[in-house]
């Protein structure tokens, strides 16, 4: 039959069991800021009772395990949407910084082809006028200017870019070599039954942090985790991780290597993809139809220069340097063939005063360069892509961060700290853990005058 010291035993077990819940909650709220963190809760179980005859005496409380509150599939969902977040993030980023070069208002294309086609009209007033030619010189020069300044741009943004793509790289190898080590450690504790929940939060959140990265598929294993690519390159196997390596092809930009096979084309999630998206399609793309637009502008304006004759009486010459037949580069290389004001063809039948070529030059400004465009309506169409593209991935990235936000609210609201509820804990398992102390006080006192009694 249970005894004094029995119940001693009770109490003892109790305040053992309430100071361990009371650990729990301390360590709860001094991670309440903490991220990735998931709030502990301690789970009590009644101890086996002591049965004596009929009769079952129960024997108090076991603080039987520690555990973390967290939602494993809510955690996937929130890698997922991570990495479509991430990817949207570079494109929208590079494209905001692309798009002040095609701003629309003045000092860009559109704005120095105006005042080039102007200068032919004034010079059609005065076609013999040396300054006028100067200004037609200088319109022109202009022009091209602006072409190169922003191909020039576009590179440097390129090359930006792919800077970036070597610095994500080294940020996965560094993330994935953590992981690795979390799961050495996790399968280590597990392994003897012990709490691995602090480095479970700090896998999961290492694990959202390379989600942002590129694309990140968790395959549980009973080594830990395997971490792969969605196109199934690995990154993770239980203990082990696999480094990504970069390596300049022949164009020039880096190219990502696994395990010596080229994967660059296969990311498709996070940063990584974003950036190679951007530096892959978004501005070369743009370069593209700048190409095409000063090929096409160089060539007709070429061809009506050639049609006319020079202060000389001599037939024009090309008016730009002409561009490559397949109008690669043609917006980098823009530039003027004459220096000479005079070796403007203006006129049409050899003489001085004549300016009937320049009717020609000016109705460059309507004559289609690529799909039926002319210059202005072409330029206006790459400018709306460029707004376009901006616009389309900004609106995809406001509904990817409002669903990332309530999925992270899901999660706090799961496995966040709530202040006010871990106070509560805190005052009840203190005053359980004060009750047990004044029980094992109480018998102490009855046991102590229970020795005590034959002295009396």
């Amino acid at each position: 039959m249970p005894d004094l010291t029995t119940a001693l035993s009770i109490a003892v077990r109790s305040m053992l069991a309430n100071q361990g819940a009371l650990e729990t909650t301390t360590n709860n709220i001094s991670n309440a800021n903490t991220p990735g963190y998931s709030r502990q809760r301690a789970i009590f179980v009644e101890s086996d009772p002591l049965v004596v005859g009929r009769l079952s005496f129960g024997t108090g409380v076991d603080l039987e395990r520690i555990e973390s509150v967290r939602n494993p599939i809510l955690d996937l969902r929130i890698a997922a949407e991570t990495q479509r977040e991430g990817k949207l993030d570079a494109v929208v980023t590079g494209m905001q910084q692309v798009e002040p070069m095609f701003s629309g208002t003045g000092g860009d294309i559109a704005d120095d082809l105006s005042k080039f086609f102007n200068s032919l009209n004034q010079l059609a007033t005065a076609p013999a006028s040396i300054p006028m030619r100067q200004a037609v010189l200088t319109a022109a020069d202009n022009l091209a200017n602006s072409f190169r300044t922003i191909a020039g741009n576009l590179q440097q943004q390129q090359s930006n870019v792919d800077l970036d793509v070597g610095q994500s790289v080294a940020q996965i190898n560094t993330l994935t070599a953590q992981i690795a080590k979390l799961n050495s450690e996790i399968q280590s504790l597990e392994n003897i039954h012990q709490d691995a929940s602090a480095f479970v939060d700090q896998r999961t959140e290492a694990i959202r942090q390379l989600s942002g990265l590129i694309d990140v598929s968790v395959i549980p294993t009973d080594s830990g985790i395997t971490l792969t690519t969605a196109s199934g390159t690995a990154l993770v196997a239980g203990a082990q991780s696999f480094d990504l390596k970069t390596q300049v092809a022949p164009s020039g930009m880096q190219h990502i290597l696994a395990a010596g096979s080229d994967i660059t084309a296969s990311v498709s999630g996070g940063r990584l993809a974003g950036l190679l998206q951007l530096r892959d399609i978004s501005i070369p793309n743009v370069m593209s139809d700048l190409d095409t637009l000063a090929a096409g502008l160089i060539t007709n304006l070429n061809t009506a220069h050639h049609a006319g004759f020079d202060l000389n009486g001599i037939a024009g010459t090309d008016l730009f340097v002409a561009p490559a037949a397949s109008g690669a580069g043609a917006a980098a290389g823009m530039t003027l063939n004459i220096g000479d004001p005079a070796l403007i063809a203006a006129s049409s039948d050899g003489a001085s005063g004549s300016n009937g070529n320049i009717a020609k030059l000016t109705a460059v400004r309507t004559q289609a360069i690529a799909g039926g465009q002319n210059p202005f309506d072409f330029y206006a169409n790459v400018v709306f892509k460029v707004g376009n593209e901006v616009a389309t991935n900004s609106s995809e990235q406001d509904a990817s961060n409002l669903i990332l936000q309530q999925l992270q609210s899901q999660r706090a609201n799961i496995s966040g700290v709530s202040l006010d509820e871990e106070a509560a804990n805190l005052i009840r398992y203190q005053k359980a853990f004060e009750a047990a102390a004044r029980v094992v006080t109480t018998i102490n006192e009855l046991l102590d005058a229970a020795v005590n009694l034959g002295r009396y």
